[in-house]
């Protein structure tokens, strides 16, 4: 089949179906080529070392239950460690889950936000309520976080009156979320000294998830582009108000450093 046959034969299925151009365009390669000639990005973000953002304090990571749709354990100090930089630090994030991530931050952090969809919204996209019993499972205890319910695109941020020190983008994954979620923490959410970091700006430590990368670009102001990171070792993309000399990514490259974990396990 001819390259023009297959094409005629793709804009078929999409006329017939719609949805389909959805997927077309979340494809890798849409977004890869997009990042690279709006912004000559080849391969993603400067890297730098965790230990080039801020001192490493906090080598603790509690609660973890190795389940699907978490973080790595990097991400979480990570961001224990951004939250411990700041004296009595005010956290926000956009996803709750099961509260894994605001669970750890609350111990270092003066006060934790996190919003996460309705019950009511989250029934309407058909999530199970197995699932929807899981928000919060490890934070709704906590006595300084805050769950917040509402559609990030439609949110009133105005209304939280705060500024925060450390914001963690975490919600939904698609471009059109992460470049609103994006632009609505800097437009409402941040002071001069904020770090922001987003979680899944890559697929593994070593490969760029360019969705995500574009929508970041271009919901983030221009001026502070130069101040965006890929972290190390981690899924993150962090941005901090201060200038670092990053590296490539290379993946593949041989680790020039390892970690020693050790895990003690508790009965819920």
């Amino acid at each position: 089949m001819s390259k023009l046959s297959k094409a005629l034969k793709a804009i078929g299925l999409i006329l017939k179906k719609p949805i389909l151009l959805n997927t077309v365009l979340n494809t890798p390669d849409v977004w890869n080529e997009y990042v690279l000639k709006k912004y000559q990005k080849t391969t993603g973000l400067p890297v730098v070392k965790p230990e080039q953002l801020f001192d490493i304090t906090e080598k603790t990571v509690s609660p973890y239950s190795f389940t699907e749709g978490g973080s790595l354990i990097t991400d979480i100090l990570l961001l224990k460690n951004a939250a411990a930089s700041f004296n009595n630090c005010f956290f926000f994030e956009f996803g709750t889950w099961r509260g894994e991530t605001s669970a750890n931050i609350a111990s270092v952090a003066k006060k934790c936000f996190t919003l996460n969809l309705s019950d009511e919204e989250m029934k309407a996209l058909n999530l199970s309520q197995d699932y929807i019993n899981q928000i919060g499972l490890f934070s709704e205890e906590k006595e300084n976080i805050v769950h917040l319910k509402g559609n990030s695109l439609t949110f009133n941020y105005s209304e939280l009156n705060t500024k925060f020190d450390l914001i963690f983008i975490d919600g939904n994954h698609h471009y059109d979320f992460v470049k609103s979620d994006t632009e609505n923490t800097f437009k409402y959410l941040t002071h001069e000294n904020s770090i922001v970091i987003w979680h899944d700006y890559a697929y593994n430590p070593e490969k760029v998830r360019f969705p995500v990368l574009a929508g970041i670009l271009d919901g983030t102001p221009e001026e502070k582009h130069s101040n965006l990171y890929h972290v190390k070792g981690t899924m993150c993309a962090v941005y901090i108000p201060k200038k670092i000399k990053g590296e490539i990514l290379i993946p593949q490259s041989v680790p020039d450093f390892i970690f020693e974990i050790k895990t003690q396990t508790f009965k819920r």
